[in-house]
C-alpha cells in the first residue's frame, strides 16, 4: 500500500509543486489537498491519511492549531480524531514555531527550501513514526539545548523509573538521527529489542513519539555524551 498524504496549504503553486515531487514515486500517493486548517481537519477525518503535510500560515485555523487538535494538545478539543504523521514545511523557521509545532506533536519541521529529497524523507519517516528536520532547524535547536548555547539548556524532567544503560544508547543513537535499524546495527541489536527498549522509554518519559525522546535527550544531555 502506497503512503498516504494530504497536502495543506494555502498556495496553489506550492500544493502543486508537492504533489508534482510525491506523485513521481511509486510508494506515495496524494490522496488531497486542502487550503486551510479546517479542510486540513476535514480532509484527515474522511480519509484518514498516513502523512499530513501543513503549512503553518494558512487563514482561519493555522497549522500550529490543527497539529494541536490531531494529537490531543488543545485545550477543549471537541472530539477525537485520527491522527496522521505531521509534517510541517513553511516558509518560517522562527524559533516559537519550530517549539510549539515539535512539542504540538508534529513528526518533522521543514522549510519550504529543504529540495525535493528532504520532502520525501520526511514523509516516508513520519508515515513510520520517524521524524525529520531541516538541517538548519536541527543545528539550531541543538546550540540552543547545548550548555554553551545562548539560552542554556532547559531543564529536563526526570524519567518516571531510571533508563537502562542500554535504553540510553538506544536514546543518545535516536537523538542523533539514527533510524531503528541503523540503530541495530550500531548497537549489535536486533530491531524487535530497538523497539522494545524505545517502547521502555516512552512510557518512563510519558513522549508521545521519538520527537519528544529526542528532546528530552538534548535537554538533558545525553544527546551530547552527558550523564
Amino acid at each position: 500500500m502506497p503512503i498516504s498524504v494530504v497536502i495543506a496549504d494555502d498556495h496553489e503553486v506550492v500544493r502543486m509543486g508537492f504533489r508534482t515531487v510525491l506523485e513521481s514515486l511509486p510508494d506515495i500517493e496524494v490522496v488531497a489537498e486542502a487550503t486551510d486548517g479546517e479542510a486540513a481537519l476535514a480532509a484527515v477525518e474522511r480519509l484518514r491519511p498516513d502523512v499530513l503535510l501543513l503549512d503553518i500560515r494558512m487563514p482561519g485555523t493555522d497549522g500550529l492549531e490543527v497539529t494541536r487538535r490531531l494529537t490531543g494538545r488543545a485545550a477543549g478539543r471537541p472530539e477525537d480524531r485520527p491522527t496522521p504523521g505531521i509534517v510541517i514545511v513553511t516558509t518560517f523557521d522562527l524559533d516559537e514555531y519550530v517549539h510549539a509545532a515539535l512539542y504540538g506533536g508534529a513528526s518533522g519541521f521543514l522549510l519550504k527550501d529543504a529540495g525535493p529529497a528532504l520532502l520525501v524523507e520526511a514523509v516516508r519517516a513520519a508515515a513510520v513514526g520517524h521524524f525529520v528536520l531541516s538541517p538548519s532547524v536541527a543545528a539550531r535547536l541543538l546550540r540552543e539545548l547545548s550548555p554553551a548555547g545562548g539560552k542554556g539548556r532547559a531543564a529536563a524532567r526526570a524519567p518516571s523509573e531510571p533508563l537502562t544503560g542500554r535504553e540510553r544508547d538506544v536514546v543518545r543513537a535516536l537523538a542523533g538521527g539514527r533510524t531503528n535499524a541503523e540503530i541495530a546495527g550500531a548497537l549489535y541489536l536486533s530491531l524487535s529489542t530497538v523497539k522494545s527498549h524505545l517502547a521502555n522509554v516512552q512510557i518512563k518519559l510519558d513522549a508521545r513519539n521519538r520527537v519528544e525522546i529526542a528532546f528530552w535527550a538534548w535537554e538533558s544531555g545525553l544527546s551530547s555524551g552527558g550523564p
